[in-house]
């Protein structure tokens, strides 16, 4: 959602938002992931303006805790936990861990976990 945050209405948006460690870690490898200088050069200003705005949320030792539950209600769901997937629940876990409602836009990536999150999906 980080990445769209410029096209979100911010009525739609609590009051107060934050982000975790793991979001944080995934726009530090958007700079890498392009070969376009432009497209680089957008994504570390992102970066540098997520890191300026944020204190992410850590992935500690309750958020991995909190792993355990969400993988194993995305296996009861009868949906993969590994692969591309596991970093999205590495940060529902972080929300879990944290008791915060994880907002995002793209809710279909958190089905099956809205027992354990409140997912809010943009």
């Amino acid at each position: 959602m980080i990445i769209d945050l410029d096209h979100i209405d911010p009525t739609q948006l609590p009051l107060e938002v934050a982000i975790s460690a793991i979001t944080l870690a995934e726009l530090a490898a958007g700079p890498n992931a392009t070969t376009d200088p432009d497209e680089r050069g957008r994504r570390q200003d992102r970066l540098q303006r997520t890191e300026a705005a944020f204190d992410p949320i850590p992935f500690d030792t309750n958020a991995a805790r909190a792993y355990g539950r969400v993988f194993t209600a995305t296996i009861a769901a009868g949906r993969k936990a590994r692969g591309a997937r596991a970093v999205d629940l590495l940060i529902a876990a972080t929300a879990l861990a944290a008791e915060l409602p994880l907002y995002t836009r793209n809710g279909d990536d958190f089905t099956g976990l809205g027992d354990l999150v409140d997912i809010i999906d943009l």
